[in-house]
């Protein structure tokens, strides 16, 4: 009888941790889970590994681009002699960062896919164009 018991506490135990891991993940490609706070896994400096353009590689015309997100909401990119600063925020409950204030041009909007420590995918959509990087460390 208490072999049933404990068969049965485990049986339960899995399923209501499968449940907890299952809605904890917030992004379309993840993490699953975190310890890091999201603030935390942004805040970072961020280089291209993979840029498309509506699903097609442009790589290539990206080389050397950097973002950099610090925890107290500063953000900066560089490319060769281009480069700006501004300000980013969550929004949407988390699910988009909203950049601001980079030399006069308009705020922009990003999805976040996937945030991670070591790697953050977003896109952004420049009018019917869906521009979408992929970043890591």
């Amino acid at each position: 009888m208490k072999t049933k018991r404990q068969l049965l506490f485990l049986i339960m135990f899995a399923g209501t941790v499968a449940f907890i891991v299952s809605g904890c993940k917030k992004y379309p490609d993840g993490p699953t889970i975190s310890l890091s706070s999201r603030t935390d896994r942004v805040a970072n400096t961020w280089n291209v590994e993979n840029y498309k353009i509506n699903g097609t590689d442009y790589t290539s015309l990206v080389s050397g681009y950097v973002q950099t997100f610090s925890k107290d909401g500063n953000y900066s990119f560089n490319w060769g002699i281009l480069g700006g600063t501004g300000k980013w925020s969550f929004q949407s409950n988390d699910d988009e960062i909203l950049i601001n204030g980079v030399d006069n041009q308009p705020s922009i909007t990003l999805y976040i896919l996937k945030l991670e420590k070591k790697q953050f995918w977003y896109y952004y959509m420049d009018g019917s164009d869906r521009q979408e990087f992929h970043l890591i460390q």
